[in-house]
């Protein structure tokens, strides 16, 4: 039994009085069983004290230990047992049950002993099997490696059971030479021991069989492809025993990533050959491998061999198909001819392709291709079309194609449909009347690039498309030794993408606001428009909406506040998605145009009635002011009596107000007539019929132009100083014109001395005057 004084922890606790009634202090001591106790053991902890409360409770790490887990043996002693310790350090502390005051403590480190101890014998260089031989052991210890445990390694054989110190180290392995005393049949026992300043530990003893951890070198690695298989072989050190191998390869893909792993487990005594036959032609595939003995340990993976595959026979399989142009006026055709594309990295590889009538003993002509596709130019007639591959002037595949004859009577497929469904074209068709052995389907976007597959049924599905995107399709049936007429499908999308850019103006009023849109289609895929969705309100105000019809272009907004700011948006919603315009701000105006136009008309209207009132009252007035005056060409001379010398019951009223003289108008024909003979005197006498007749002097004869102004009489001449004729100049057109007789059925006037000379112009009766 190892000292006790190791393991005594000294507690001076204040002592109290009314426990120990007449010490000055009481000392109580906790001792350890063992103060550093192994990882995982059991332990009991021995309290001993001369004043031991009546009541005290332990606690591990602040958590308070279960009752069961203590006892007391006397007044003096008393045990705590620990099961199953896993704390790297715990502090053990116990209390008063009364006043819950420590009243001791200590601290507990646990150690644990190495375990999982494993061993590899191998070569110091991998390519060299006559290399020094190093041993290298490892283990587990759950302590925190640190500078004060020291672990040895101890060896024992079964030839030398006694245990030898053959490796130091402050780390969880060591390695050392290989001894020259241990012999390949014997078995290899190790121990290790860890210790510390405190305490030690061994661990249990493993023991190994020397080719059960003997690691070989690598393999030496050759790899050779061919065009069924890809050869690996390995070569490896001259020792004997039997092992197995693993081969891997892979395939680069963007930059090296693994995309295939497999391994091949081989039993060989010195070397090893294994055929792949699982890769892809002409593709770069990086081969490994790595041997090890009987349980033993992987050696290291050989240097790594890189090598291009070659081009796999059943792996061509062209599918040559061709598209028939329209023919020229002179019958030439165009023949597009496509096949699957192979690898570029297939190297020694040639393609052409050779144009035949489709008779027998027809001759070729051939043109070389370097790519998936070459154009050659047919006539009217049927044609066939030869695809020939070569891999080293040696042949691979050959396939032909059929092309119809301009007018040949074929069959085709009818009622073609398609739909899309989740980014694939979905076609379907009737087969022709006449049995096809397949059908071929060819879909292009744009027509610059094809695709095509052949199929056994009436329906495909075409995957892998553009999305977005329109796509002609055309389906053809296939027969043994000819092919039919391809029948085209109608235009399909593969989706349906979000309604097109909506743009928008707006023509803003007082009180309302008409907001047009146009929507420019995205391709020939965009969505069609559902309903369209009008969203407005001014800077502090709610925000209102107003949807219409997908047919709809324009709207007019109501009940805006005028002389406002507001911003307008149009949303257009499809099927797909939506879309919206910009956001558009506009002012309302303060009076309508409209209001302002009537206002603006009626206003004119009223200033031209008012100038054409006032024009027509100048007119009138300027014409009231104003004596007509005579027109010369349309004017006659006829005498007046005077008023002092009118008789009769009509007296004769003045020139100057002629609307008031009671007398008959005189026509223009009667003032052209000549003159009457009547009597020179007149007198307003009845007679026998009742009728009244109104007679005129003759005038004088005017005189002829040029002559002297002579005076002229009457039967009944007037005195010279009565006479109120006017004085004619000589150049004057009245000279010229005789008088003008009047008469009236309702009276009779006797014209007297003076007579008065009135000049009566046409013009005036045409203007409405009275005579």
């Amino acid at each position: 039994m190892k000292n006790m004084s190791l393991f005594l922890a000294l507690l001076v606790l204040a002592a109290n009085p009314s426990i120990c009634k007449g010490q000055h202090e009481n000392t109580c001591n906790v001792v350890l069983k063992d103060q550093y106790i192994e990882w995982g053991s059991d332990t009991d902890i021995v309290y001993l004290s001369s004043c031991v409360p009546p009541k005290i409770f332990w606690t591990l790490n602040n958590r308070r230990v279960e009752e069961s887990q203590w006892r007391s043996v006397n007044s003096t002693h008393a045990v705590l047992s620990l099961r199953n310790f896993t704390h790297q350090s715990a502090i053990l502390e116990w209390h008063s049950a009364d006043t819950h005051q420590v009243l001791g403590g200590t601290t507990i480190t646990a150690y644990s002993k190495p375990g999982k101890i494993s061993c590899i014998l191998y070569h110091k260089n991998q390519s060299d099997e006559l290399s020094v031989n190093l041993f290298k052991c490892s283990w587990e210890d759950p302590n925190k490696p640190s500078a004060q445990i020291l672990y040895t390694v101890l060896l024992s054989t079964s030839s030398n059971t006694s245990p030898r110190e053959v490796c130091r180290s402050n780390s969880k392995y060591c390695i050392w030479t290989k001894s020259s005393r241990i012999s390949p049949l014997d078995t290899v026992t190790i121990t290790v021991r860890a210790k510390a300043a405190a305490w030690e530990a061994g661990s249990d003893p493993r023991a190994f069989f020397p080719d059960h951890i003997r690691k070989m070198i690598r393999p030496k690695l050759t790899v050779t492809p061919f065009p069924d298989h890809v050869s690996v072989q390995w070569l490896r050190a001259s020792f004997s025993k039997e092992c197995h191998c693993e081969v891997s390869y892979r395939k680069a893909v963007d930059g090296g990533r693994l995309i295939e792993l497999r391994p091949n487990t081989v039993p060989e005594r010195s070397h090893g050959k294994v055929h792949i036959e699982e890769w892809d032609s002409c593709s770069n595939y990086t081969f490994s491998v790595r041997c090890a003995l009987h349980e033993a340990p992987w050696s290291d993976w050989s240097e790594k061999k890189t090598v291009l595959t070659k081009l796999k026979k059943k792996d061509v399989k062209p599918l040559l198909w061709r598209k028939v142009s329209e023919p020229t006026e002179g019958g030439v055709r165009k023949v597009h001819a496509m096949w699957k594309e192979f690898p570029s990295t297939c190297r020694d590889t040639f393609t052409s392709i050779k144009k035949a009538p489709n008779k027998e003993g027809a001759d070729h002509e051939e043109a070389s291709c370097a790519t998936s596709t070459c154009d050659v130019y047919v006539n009217r007639d049927a044609h066939r079309i030869i695809l020939t591959l070569l891999q080293n002037k040696t042949l691979l595949v050959e396939d032909s194609v059929y092309v119809p004859a301009i007018g040949e009577s074929l069959p085709r497929v009818t009622d073609i449909r398609t739909s899309t469904r989740e980014g694939v074209i979905l076609v379907s068709w009737k087969a022709s009347t006449e049995p096809a052995t397949g059908y071929m389907i060819d879909w292009t976007h744009g027509g610059n690039q094809y695709y095509w597959e052949e199929s056994g049924c009436t329906n495909a599905t075409l995957s892998g498309l553009l999305d977005k995107q329109p796509y002609n399709i055309t389906v053809t049936p296939l027969f043994a030794d000819r092919t039919g007429h391809g029948a085209r499908a109608l235009q399909i999308c593969s989706g349906e993408g979000d309604p097109g850019n909506v743009a928008i103006q707006v023509q803003a009023k007082a009180k309302s606001a008409l907001v047009s849109w146009t929507v420019r289609r995205r391709g020939a895929c965009g969505g069609a428009v559902v309903n369209y969705t009008v969203r407005y309100g001014a800077q502090r105000g709610p925000r209102l909406s107003v949807t219409v019809d997908g047919k709809e272009r324009l709207i007019s907004l109501k009940d805006l506040r005028p002389e406002t700011q507001y911003s307008v948006h149009v949303e257009a919603a499809a099927l797909t998605g939506t879309t919206k315009s910009r956001e558009t701000l506009f002012y309302t105006k303060r009076f309508d145009p409209e209001h302002v136009t009537a206002v603006s008309v009626s206003v004119s209207v009223a200033a031209l009635l008012v100038l054409a009132l006032g024009s027509c009252v100048a007119v009138l007035w300027k014409k009231f002011k104003r004596k007509p005056v005579p027109n010369p060409a349309l004017s006659s001379v006829v005498f007046w009596p005077a008023a002092s010398h009118q008789e009769g019951t009509c007296p004769l009223q003045p020139f100057s107000n002629p609307s008031e003289i009671p007398c008959d108008r005189v026509d223009a024909g009667e003032a052209l007539s000549p003159p009457s003979t009547s009597s020179p005197a007149a007198r307003c006498d009845s007679d026998a019929g009742g009728e009244r007749t109104e007679e005129y002097v003759d005038p004088p004869a005017l005189p002829a132009p040029g002559d002297p102004v002579k005076s002229t009489e009457t039967r009944r001449p007037s005195p010279p100083d009565d006479s109120t004729g006017p004085l004619l100049p000589e150049n004057s057109p009245y000279r010229r014109q005789n008088s003008v007789e009047r008469s009236s059925k309702q009276c009779k006037r006797v014209l007297v001395k003076p007579t008065v000379t009135v000049y009566v112009t046409l013009d005036m009766f045409e203007q409405g005057q009275d005579c």
